[in-house]
């Protein structure tokens, strides 16, 4: 399904929020996440929000998401006060997995291309 101007422009300032968010937590953990994406969801009601998991063990991963979700109600009413929406889309957050697919695509073509 393809996005509207109104759900792209909502993702691209969410992203800034949640990471401006981020980084005013006291929590340690959350304060040096970086979010890659956001995907503004069902008549901006939802928002899936990707954070970069490259650092992070799968240990560091699950903390992470616990302190996140935690965390959420104060990251909306930032977003919401930032913005000045009426509403504020509830957080989902994941981490990303585009970055390794991405390496597994290209280890993959470099093996047929040796192969050939």
């Amino acid at each position: 399904m393809k996005k509207g101007l109104k759900e792209k422009r909502a993702a691209s300032l969410l992203r800034e929020l949640i990471s401006e968010a981020l980084g005013t937590l006291d929590d340690e953990k959350l304060k040096g996440l970086t979010v890659t994406e956001v995907d503004v969801k069902r008549g901006m009601y939802d928002a899936e929000v990707y954070i970069d998991k490259s650092i992070y063990s799968p240990q560091e991963q699950k903390e992470i998401l616990r302190h996140l979700k935690r965390a959420s109600g104060v990251i909306q009413g930032y977003c919401l006060e930032s913005s000045g929406w009426f509403k504020c889309p509830k957080l989902h957050f994941k981490f990303d997995e585009s970055l390794e697919n991405q390496q597994r695509i290209e280890e993959l073509f470099e093996k047929i291309k040796d192969g050939k």
